[in-house]
């Protein structure tokens, strides 16, 4: 049987990572695949988070296109951007991490609470990732789509089968996920790179 992930262009565990950076092209094939995981959730209200993140998706690939040679990894991208009066790719790229962060927080809580609704774990996540970034009007439209979550038991049959391979196979996403945002957040902090964005 296939599961979610066999779906998806590419996985966060096919991105190359390496002393020059993360690979931008792979990194973003593999963020179209969580947008998609929105549609699993099944409801209207995650629309706009999966519009969000398509948006900086397509600003991150639009400098990719106009500038291919100093965009390869997502670190050249940023640091080529460093001098521009508007840094649409860096803001880009910082939201959308945010959002695979939100993702990411949401489903690692899912993964190691297995008796916890989805709609639980994805409102815990959202208090340690976006929540601090959100205004009010963006919390409260987070608030409703936390509570439009599907059960647990409806969401994780979409995910595939067997249920062991399920688990398997999201366990080594998010690892590699995780350890991209790692990265990019102290990649982020280290050089003020979200500093008037």
């Amino acid at each position: 049987m296939t599961t979610y992930f066999d779906t998806v262009k590419r996985s966060f565990t096919d991105v190359t990572v390496d002393e020059e950076g993360v690979n931008t092209d792979q990194f973003l094939e593999a963020s179209e695949g969580v947008v998609g995981i929105f549609d699993l959730l099944g409801s209207a209200a995650f629309k706009p988070v999966a519009a969000d993140m398509n948006g900086n998706i397509k600003k991150v690939r639009d400098y990719r296109a106009a500038k291919p040679a100093e965009s390869t990894t997502l670190e050249k991208l940023v640091i080529s951007e460093k001098g521009e009066k508007k840094r649409t790719a860096t803001e880009g790229l910082l939201w959308l991490l945010r959002g695979l962060h939100f993702t990411l927080a949401g489903l690692q809580r899912s993964h190691q609470n297995p008796n916890e609704e989805i709609s639980e774990s994805f409102s815990q996540g959202y208090q340690t990732t976006l929540k601090p970034h959100h205004n009010f009007v963006a919390r409260g439209a987070f608030t409703l789509a936390m509570k439009a979550c599907p059960y647990r038991k409806d969401f994780y049959p979409k995910l595939g089968s067997p249920p062991e391979k399920v688990d398997e196979e999201l366990k080594k996403w998010l690892d590699a996920l995780d350890a991209i945002i790692v990265r990019m957040n102290g990649f982020y902090d280290a050089g003020g790179h979200a500093k008037g964005l």
